[in-house]
């Protein structure tokens, strides 16, 4: 599969790289706010939401029952970027814990006075991170290392 390559100039741009980005898994070591350049970067892990699926519909279009072994599962190495940043603010994060691993369960967009507003990371266990933003512009790319994985996250009503 070729690597994802998306930006996103508004809200229903940053819902896609968003749907990308579920249950990524990110260090807190791999988060950078660089307020000089205005920028939020990160380097994650980010499940393969679209080639699950796909393994999931080719099983259950299968003629013939096969034995039960888990489907096909990938993460990517992506880097995910965030500009126009005119501040960060982090709640329920060690930032101290440096390699703790946190788990992306949303990324989505509070707008305030248009095109300003927030971006907001929110991660299982209550942790977020708010990007006070001046308008969207976001980038999703894979940095091409991938690797197969047994485990498909789970959440309720699965």
């Amino acid at each position: 599969m070729a690597d994802l390559k998306l930006i996103a100039f508004d809200d229903e741009d940053l819902s896609i790289i968003g749907a990308h980005l579920q249950d990524a898994v990110i260090r807190v070591e791999d988060m950078a706010f660089l307020k000089a350049d205005r920028r939020f970067a990160v380097v994650l892990n980010r499940f393969d939401w679209t080639l699950a699926a796909k393994s999931l519909a080719a099983k259950s279009l299968a003629a013939k029952p096969k034995p039960k072994k888990p489907g096909r599962f990938v993460r990517r190495r992506a880097g995910v970027r965030v500009e126009h940043v005119t501040g960060a603010q982090v709640s329920g994060i060690d930032l101290l814990q440096r390699d703790q691993v946190l788990s992306l369960l949303t990324l989505t967009f509070e707008p305030s006075e248009t095109p300003q507003g927030a971006i907001l990371l929110t991660f299982a266990g209550g942790g977020r991170i708010r990007l006070e933003v001046d308008c969207i512009e976001a980038a999703l790319t894979d940095l091409g290392a991938a690797w197969e994985t047994p485990r498909k996250p789970e959440h309720a009503g699965d």
